[in-house]
């Protein structure tokens, strides 16, 4: 898999991810459910690690500004951003060699 297929795939499962956390966190306030905090939080932080890990080497890879690796990283902060960046990522084309 090249670095942006994989960067791709891991900003979709990272978006699910939070958005299923902050489900979680909606059940945890109103109906005292915390099982799917403890479970999704861990999950979530691993993708949102990957996802930065991912984003620095892509950013690397294809000889990015600083600003555009900043502002991918920093796309998996807001909810909806990481699929934003998925849909941006199919324009960029693969490194050689990748």
């Amino acid at each position: 898999m090249n670095p942006i297929d994989r960067l791709r795939a891991i900003s979709l499962v990272e978006g699910v991810s939070f958005l299923i956390l902050l489900t979680c966190s909606v059940l945890k306030r109103t109906n005292d459910w915390e099982t799917g905090v403890q479970i999704m939080g861990p999950v979530h932080g691993v993708l949102f690690v990957l996802y930065v890990i991912c984003a620095i080497d892509l950013g690397k890879k294809l000889a990015w500004p600083r600003e555009r690796t900043v502002k991918v990283v920093l796309a998996a902060i807001p909810p909806f951003a990481p699929f934003f960046v998925e849909r941006w990522l199919r324009t960029q084309k693969a490194p050689a060699g990748a």
